[in-house]
């Protein structure tokens, strides 16, 4: 299966048409397309499947709950397929299922331990400032992220600890998450630093569970593989960012996946 591949285009200020990639079979959307929703309207009628996870900007000034709520609503109305902790299988050409597992997955600031912890919720005040989404009337703060980071932890795990059925089967797994799984999708400009695990968690004990692990969040572009017992698992992300900061040089609004 051929995957397109897009995340944090930022439509909300960026200027950016999005094209289908020749040959593609599914599209990626790994979150922050469009602050304002708007910019969904993109990928409508378009020309094979697309899947979207959203990023945390999706949520920005609203109630999450109520944003999850009306996502899900807009990409019905448009055709698309949201993923927020929910499982979808495919077929490829080749007739492999493919079973994709889509969460934002925020982040639950344990990056660099527990010791750690409380420094980078500090960090992540700024964060969250930007985003000033709520919950049930209250801040969606550094605590609320963490808790929503946990519970979207769990589901990802206790999924790919399933095994395949007769009556529901697949043969490859492939994850999406708008957070990264591990430091080595850290931004090299900024590295490690207590901000640093407001875009990546210390998810590497779950790697091995997916052949294929999709993530946006750090505007900038990751393709590395992860050896484990099982075989070897890629990640990959291909965010576009902003362009004023010169994030979007380079990027390939074309980029290609196969699994």
């Amino acid at each position: 299966m051929k995957i397109q591949l897009l995340s944090d285009l930022h439509l909300e200020t960026e200027v950016f048409t999005p094209r289908p990639a020749p040959g593609a079979d599914l599209l990626v959307l790994a979150g922050d397309v469009d602050s304002t929703w708007a910019g969904l309207q993109h990928f409508a009628d378009w020309p094979v499947p697309v899947l979207f996870v959203p990023g945390n900007h999706e949520f920005d000034r609203r109630d999450v709950d109520e944003a999850l709520a009306g996502l899900r609503a807009r990409c019905d109305a448009l055709g698309l397929h949201m993923l927020e902790r929910d499982a979808l299988v495919l077929a490829a050409r080749d007739g492999r299922r493919i079973r994709f597992l889509g969460t934002t997955r925020w982040c639950d600031f344990d990056l660099f331990g527990e010791k750690e912890r409380p420094r980078a919720m500090r960090a992540a005040s700024y964060f969250v400032n930007v985003m000033r989404s709520t919950r049930g009337g209250n801040p969606f703060d550094p605590v609320a992220v963490r808790e929503e980071a946990l519970r979207c932890r769990a589901w990802l795990a206790a999924e790919l600890d399933r095994l395949p059925t007769a009556d529901k089967p697949w043969d490859v797994t492939v994850v999406v998450t708008h957070f990264g799984p591990s430091l080595r999708s850290a931004d090299p400009r900024y590295g490690r630093q207590p901000g640093t695990a407001s875009f990546c968690n210390a998810d590497d004990d779950l790697l091995a569970g997916a052949q294929l692990w999709i993530h946006g969040h750090l505007h900038c572009r990751h393709d590395y593989l992860v050896p484990h017992a099982g075989g070897v698992t890629r990640v990959v992300s291909n965010a576009r960012g902003h362009s004023h900061k010169g994030e979007s040089d380079a990027f390939d609004g074309l980029c290609c996946i196969s699994v």
